[in-house]
């Protein structure tokens, strides 16, 4: 869903699963090692919050929402200031792709996404045949969204988006969702109570915002509403009528990885840098295992960028249109290729070839929860034990790394994993 997003080197993330993962309760996505920078302090007010209401609401009628239905929804509506403390956070540390990836397209996800394939495939396969887009893509995107409905956010979105209108940066943009959010619930598509979702205001099984929800979302069960909250059905359709809107094109790959000749130059390469795919050929590109480029459905034409998110010595990639769509949901290269790949895992493809740059891979959401509970046992407070790697977390591990003369980057990594395993087992044979 095309949210206020947050992208390697840009604002935020309207935050749910993608939260957990794409900022990972704060952190910013990067191939490089972790740099610390300055946390937010607890936002103080500037204005009166009431007095705002009241004069946001001619913006409201302007913009299609009637004096009664403004008036009924803002009447007892308070501010919730912490929704400004984490437009306005700072993380603290940096997230390296591969930490991103391993949390995200994990081998948890992508057996419960085969459930989940095969528990919806008459909706699925219904979605697939009006709009074009693959089972397995709407399904990575729902995985990746709300871990498949389980973390869709508990924020009330008039609050949450009445706060965000009247305080901090970006008023403008807020005010418009959380308009279309009125108008919502003036059609009675979905009720105040339906809507909750993350503290930027996308919600619902794969994180629309109100306006893409007006926009975009389809009523697929039939039943003359269109709930992207309660109808699966509705949700799986309206994701692909998203994906579809974005350029998908059927029958042809989001990309693929691939092999690059030793010495090759990727300066000025990207996504944004399309050539024809005969012209990879020519430079002496090939797929990961060695055969042509051109195969199935792609031509010596076909448009293609190379894509190299932690630089030539980790894996490659060319991406197509379809990859520039997956990217129109949430705007970042690393959260359209978790979408990529996932969807590729729930194909049957495994994982990629090519390893990443680090003798400290990445772990999985299981593994995470490993070290957080290794970390309890130790007597750190870091709260739950759920495979998401906060700040609190980070700096537990980062005390412990030193401890056990590690590099003290606080990454839940396979590093510290492993001397947690080894310590824990040498004090089992004492």
């Amino acid at each position: 869903m095309r949210r206020f997003s947050c992208i390697v080197g840009s604002v935020f993330l309207a935050m749910t699963q993608a939260q957990a993962e794409l900022v990972i309760n704060g952190s910013t996505i990067s191939s490089n090692a972790t740099v610390p920078v300055t946390n937010s302090n607890t936002y103080t007010p500037n204005n009166n919050f009431q007095s705002c209401l009241a004069n946001l609401r001619s913006q409201a009628i302007a913009a299609g929402v009637s004096g009664s239905t403004y008036d009924r929804y803002t009447q007892n509506l308070t501010p919730d200031y912490s929704v400004i403390d984490k437009l306005n956070y700072q993380p603290e540390f940096s997230t390296p792709i591969w930490d991103y990836l391993s949390g995200l397209v994990d081998e948890e996800r992508v057996a419960l996404g085969k459930q989940k394939l095969a528990q919806h495939r008459d909706v699925l396969n219904r979605a697939s045949q009006v709009y074009g887009v693959p089972a397995e893509t709407i399904v990575a995107v729902w995985g990746v969204e709300s871990n498949f409905g389980d973390i869709s956010g508990k924020y009330p979105l008039l609050q949450a988006l009445g706060t965000l209108s009247c305080e901090g940066r970006r008023q403008s943009y807020f005010r418009t969702e959380f308009f279309a959010t009125m108008r919502i619930l003036q059609r009675g598509d979905l009720t105040e109570d339906q809507l909750k979702g993350s503290w930027a205001g996308a919600f619902g099984h794969t994180q629309f915002m109100p306006s893409t929800y007006e926009r975009l979302a389809v009523d697929f069960d039939g039943d003359g509403r269109r709930d992207l909250v309660s109808s699966t059905a509705d949700a799986l359709a309206s994701t692909a009528n998203f994906l579809n809107k974005a350029g998908w094109q059927t029958g042809m790959p989001w990309g693929f990885e691939v092999q690059i000749p030793a010495g090759m130059s990727i300066d000025g390469e990207g996504r944004r840098s399309k050539k024809p795919l005969s012209s990879w050929s020519a430079r002496g590109v090939t797929r990961i295992d060695g055969s042509p480029l051109i195969q199935g459905p792609l031509s010596g034409s076909t448009p293609a960028g190379l894509m190299a998110p932690a630089g030539p010595s980790g894996p490659v990639f060319l991406v197509f249109k379809n990859f520039d769509a997956i990217y129109s949901y949430n705007a970042a290269e690393s959260y359209g290729l978790a979408i990529a790949h996932l969807s590729d895992r729930l194909r049957g493809a495994g994982p990629f070839v090519s390893s990443w740059p680090t003798d400290d891979p990445g772990t999985s959401r299981a593994e995470r929860r490993e070290i957080q509970q290794f970390l309890i046992n130790r007597g750190y407070d870091i709260g739950a034990v759920d495979g998401l790697i906060g700040d609190k977390t980070r700096v537990a591990i980062r005390q412990e790394q030193t401890r056990l003369g590690l590099n003290p980057t606080g990454r839940a990594g396979q590093q510290i994993l492993r001397a947690f395993r080894q310590e824990q087992a040498r004090k089992m044979m004492q």
